[in-house]
């Protein structure tokens, strides 16, 4: 009878940026991963972001793939972090604040107050080349060590050059046929 033992994660994996610690779950499912992540490349591909060269893409459409990255990085991370990754804060006059994790819940919240209401986004701000670097990493701990696009089974190893031989060479030494 064969047997194989399969390990779940259960500590959160852990990105330091600067003096932050960023928790994310231990285990995600793989359509939830993979789904998420085919989004965001397809968002990117849509807009011309693939090619790396951001310099032609307009600011606007930009802060939307920048947007749609920490939305898909939130969605990874584990609440206590999410809170303070997305931090939207409503403040009503005379009122205590009203903290969300969601630009849109707070925008909602707010609309059905009366009088001075403001939202003030005080989410954690990180340049993106850190954001991007964060996506690798993820892709690479949730996609189990290789992009999640790629198919099952990796591109073998292209077979050594020559046929490697085990006729002696013409100065009757040991070598093997094919180089050294």
């Amino acid at each position: 009878m064969a047997r194989k033992q399969f390990t779940i994660n259960k500590e959160p994996h852990v990105a330091e940026v600067g003096d932050v610690e960023l928790h994310f779950v231990p285990e995600v499912m793989g359509d939830e991963f993979l789904d998420g992540y085919a989004a965001l490349i397809e968002q990117q591909r849509e807009l011309g972001a693939g090619s790396g060269d951001l310099s032609q893409i307009d600011a606007g459409r930009l802060r939307g793939i920048v947007t749609e990255l920490r939305s898909f990085l939130g969605k990874l991370m584990t609440q206590e972090t999410r809170e303070r990754f997305f931090r939207y804060v409503v403040q009503q006059r005379g009122k205590k604040p009203v903290v969300f994790t969601s630009g849109d819940e707070a925008e909602a919240h707010a609309a059905g107050l009366t009088g001075s209401v403001s939202i003030k986004d005080e989410s954690m701000q990180l340049p993106t080349r850190v954001l991007m670097e964060l996506l690798e990493w993820v892709a690479e701990i949730y996609g189990g060590g290789r992009p999640p696009t790629s198919s099952n089974g990796s591109v073998p190893p292209s077979p050594p050059r020559g046929i490697p031989g085990t006729g002696t060479s013409r100065s009757r030494g040991s070598t093997r046929g094919s180089g050294r």
